[in-house]
């Protein structure tokens, strides 16, 4: 009878066809082939540096972590699309999943998985940072009200920046506007 093998589990991780890190306190303490290639950096190049760098702006990145603590502390987890920025300054949307290892540390050690979803949603208008967060909370299927609740402002701001992104994406209603910022048009 022949012994069980044992799994080779960071190999497992530096091959996986999905961008993986591990980090703490949003900084890359890991990561495999796959998010190093999608961002356009070496892995080497990403480890020890702030997730920071793989956003359009630092803005978006301090908003993105205040609106992730409040869920990782209720769930452990945390998930959404949001537009990334490569090294190459390309903007791409990317499917993003996390998963805190401590419960009560929800940006400390942690595990986070990305995937680029560009073929399915290519960025086509030029957007300001508070329109890519917009966009992307709209693409959730949240209402202008939850969305203001969500960011802190007012839901006449919210919808002041959905009209705008009607008018950048050619769309009549809301519900034509997430199917033009999700790649399907109607």
């Amino acid at each position: 009878m022949n012994a069980p093998q044992a799994i080779d589990y960071e190999t497992i991780f530096l091959h996986a066809p999905v961008g993986m890190c591990i980090s703490e306190n949003r900084v890359i303490q890991s990561c495999n082939e796959a998010l190093a290639a999608m961002f356009g950096y070496s892995r080497a190049m990403l480890e020890g540096l702030s997730f920071q760098v793989l956003y359009p702006t630092v803005d978006e990145f301090l908003r993105t972590g205040d609106r992730i603590i409040p869920i990782m502390n209720a769930r452990g987890r945390y998930s959404d699309e949001r537009i990334m920025r490569r090294a190459n300054q390309e903007l791409f949307w990317c499917h993003v999943s996390g998963h805190a290892l401590k419960l009560n540390e929800p940006l400390g050690p942690g595990i986070w998985t990305f995937e680029d979803v560009s073929e399915k949603r290519p960025v086509t208008a030029e957007l300001t940072p508070r329109e890519r967060e917009i966009a992307a909370l709209l693409v959730e299927g949240k209402t202008s009200k939850i969305i203001a609740r969500q960011i802190d402002l007012s839901p006449r701001t919210v919808e002041m920046h959905r009209a705008k992104l009607m008018r950048k994406f050619s769309a009549a209603t809301s519900s034509e506007l997430v199917h033009k910022l999700v790649g399907l048009h109607l």
